[in-house]
């Protein structure tokens, strides 16, 4: 048996009266106001846990100071160099690594025999935990920048190997296939019609791997360094120091938002139609 539930006059009054509501709201002005709200009634329910003292201070730490100890280390510069330091590692090794993995992965196209041999050994690579490689790492490269990157490059690497082998499999066949009964060579097709397919799929890469750089470089820090946000949550965290420990991770959440938009402004740049599409089947 089958219920239909019908709306009454007074709930479609309600859902007219609610519309523009939402409407105003699905803005980006809108949604940055919800979001702004959400976080600040986060930080007063949190700062009022801790006055209460249903939230202990010493394990959590408090907002108020979170915001003192965050003024006091940007005013002194040491919160200034050290996301220095970790920001130059994580992007020289997301750079490299991600440009790195996607070459090989673009050039796996080429042979299919030469893909199926080695690809046993990248779902092993990938396999293994890249944390785990970090005291090696260190012990080859050293505890200076080199490590650090090292470690990101092998985080990025990886992930944009196979994203880039995956994307050209699943390339346009059909278009491979005309440009072929054309006359194309095999170096025309791969550049007229594997790579721009290929596209989409290695920016989308750009916003997981530009996390895996900030791990990487991160976790280099935890192991040997003196200075980065690493070395500052590290050196925080054997201190009981919570309030400097929530500092160091905000500030990381906060790079990591900037450097997501930074992503998103060379996607609209690259791939214009790709923007275009989605903004028509939104309206559609």
């Amino acid at each position: 048996m089958t219920i239909v539930i019908r709306d009454t006059p007074s709930l479609q009054k309600r859902k007219r009266r609610a519309a523009p509501r939402l409407a105003a709201l699905d803005t980006t002005i809108g949604r940055a106001l919800v979001q702004a709200v959400a976080v600040a009634a986060f930080f007063a329910a949190w700062e009022l846990g801790v006055r209460l003292g249903w939230i202990s201070n010493f394990l959590v730490g408090s907002p108020v100071g979170i915001f003192n100890l965050t003024i006091r280390l940007i005013a002194n510069g040491e919160l200034l160099v050290d996301t220095s330091y970790t920001l130059f590692e994580a992007i020289l090794g997301f750079v490299i690594g991600t440009i790195m993995g996607s070459l090989l992965g673009l050039a796996l196209w080429y042979s299919v025999f030469v893909a199926r041999l080695v690809e046993p050994f990248i779902v092993a690579i990938n396999s293994v935990p890249k944390i785990a490689l970090a005291p090696i790492i260190v012990l080859w490269f050293g505890t200076g920048l080199v490590s650090k990157v090292a470690l990101s490059v092998s985080l990025t690497a990886i992930v944009a190997l196979i994203a880039a082998y995956q994307a050209a499999k699943d390339a346009d066949t059909d278009l491979q296939s005309l440009l072929i009964s054309m006359g194309a060579t095999k170096h025309q097709v791969f550049f007229k019609a594997v790579v721009p397919s290929t596209l989409p799929a290695i920016i989308a890469t750009f916003r997981i791997n530009i996390g895996f750089g900030l791990v990487g470089a991160v976790v280099g820090e935890f192991i040997s360094s003196q200075h980065g946000l690493g070395h500052m949550i590290f050196t925080a965290s054997s201190l009981y120091d919570l309030n400097t420990v929530w500092v160091g991770l905000f500030t990381l959440m906060v790079i990591g938002f900037i450097l997501y938009y930074v992503i998103d402004i060379i996607e609209r740049a690259t791939l214009p139609w790709k923007l275009s599409s989605t903004t028509h089947q939104v309206q559609v």
